[in-house]
């Protein structure tokens, strides 16, 4: 019994020597981690300015205002920074002006007694005005670089103030995390662009292709997706705007498309509205000696979910033929304007021509790439489109 009892005690002394537990854990109220970062044009905000005039401050320029949303809020803390116009209790937002952005981030520390950590970083908003004048290489090269920030944050760009899509609409959300899960309505309409992570961001940046981000607009604390920015390829520069029917043109030329909706009037000047249920694009490059062309093939099945004309009978398939045409045409009219602002406006590939043209013909594609975008702008594009309506719903005829 004795030695039972012994073999028993270092057996417990045994485990408990092997389980160090959490003994270097911290607590998630003692650390101050930033979930979103804005970054606008260099404008310091007033209690930056009343706060340089009383310290000596160090040498920078203010070249953007970094705006970082810290969660969560150390419940009694007397930092009077903005806490989302006064909604949102579960967040903070402060600013910092400078031209470095990892100095910036322990410029924090000195008004914190908490240093701000972006392990939980998950959303990133640039304004449009300061990646106008700033290549999005240099503004992204810390948040690259740092390993503590996930390649899983997403990136978005805004047409106003970056920091002020991240003010609170109620008092129950915080507003980073409310961006970073609203590209998943992609599945629902073609105008939500699938979300660019850091890792994609990377590879885009790399390419020196031009591509596209998702645009956010804010008022009143509220958000939503406004079409997309280009960023051009070869000096990584914001060049303008598309909007979101031109946002969901690109998808179907690409074909990376869930779920849409297509809005026209029929021969009686009534509303209906076409659902895509399934979508076969494909962009197909034709090189003939030096000439090169591209046709875009789009086959779409889906019903008519809406239909306004009760004079109308949706079940008959004359009707369903007509409605067809319609929607193809509307189809065609969509593509052919965003055409124009890409080969004419822009003059930059963001739909995918350039990609295709390096699978099928990656020898002619090594002869273009280096000038691609000028080279598309001057490459005519065909489209044909067939659309099949499949069902009208539960018709009440």
């Amino acid at each position: 019994m004795r030695k039972y009892r012994m073999l028993t005690l270092l057996l417990v002394v045994g485990i408990m020597a092997t389980q160090t537990g959490c003994w270097s854990s911290k607590e998630i109220e003692d650390m101050s981690m930033y979930v979103g970062l804005a970054l606008d044009d260099g404008k310091p905000t007033a209690t930056e300015e009343k706060l340089d005039k009383q310290g000596e401050g160090y040498p920078k320029r203010n070249l953007f205002t970094a705006t970082v949303q810290i969660v969560p809020v150390k419940t009694g803390s007397n930092n009077k920074q903005e806490k989302g116009q006064g909604k949102g209790d579960g967040f903070l937002n402060e600013s910092e002006t400078g031209d470095s952005l990892i100095q910036l981030m322990r410029q924090y520390s000195l008004r914190r007694e908490r240093a701000v950590i972006g392990h939980h970083l998950k959303v990133i908003i640039i304004s449009t005005d300061l990646i106008r004048e700033q290549n999005i290489d240099k503004l992204m090269d810390f948040v690259l670089r740092d390993n503590d920030i996930r390649p899983s944050c997403i990136v978005l760009l805004s047409r106003g103030l970056a920091r002020d899509t991240l003010k609170a609409g109620n008092s129950e959300e915080i507003p980073a995390f409310k961006l970073q899960a609203m590209p998943r309505g992609h599945f629902r309409t073609g105008e939500i662009m699938r979300g660019v992570n850091l890792t994609r961001l990377n590879s885009l940046i790399g390419s020196k292709q031009s591509f596209m981000l998702q645009e956010v607009a804010s008022s009143d604390g509220e958000t939503e997706f406004s079409g997309a920015g280009i960023i051009k390829g070869d000096t990584g520069r914001y060049v303008g705007p598309l909007d979101q029917m031109d946002v969901q043109s690109v998808s179907w030329i690409t074909g990376d498309i869930e779920g849409a909706v297509i809005k026209s009037y029929n021969w009686h000047d009534e509303p209906m509205t076409y659902e895509l249920k399934r979508l076969k694009s494909k962009i197909i490059p034709r090189v003939e000696g030096d000439r090169l062309s591209f046709h875009v093939h789009i086959e779409s099945e889906g019903r008519i979910m809406e239909n306004w004309d009760v004079d109308e009978d949706p079940s008959q398939s004359e009707f369903l033929n007509r409605a067809e045409k319609i929607f193809e045409k509307t189809l065609l009219q969509m593509l052919e304007h965003l055409l124009e602002k890409l080969q004419t406006k822009y003059k930059v590939d963001v739909s995918g021509f350039g990609k295709q043209l390096s699978l099928d013909h990656p020898q002619y594609w090594k002869k273009v790439k280096d000038r691609w975008d000028e080279v598309f702008s001057q490459t005519p594009v065909t489209f044909d489109v067939k659309f099949t309506i499949t069902d009208y719903g539960s018709s009440k005829k």
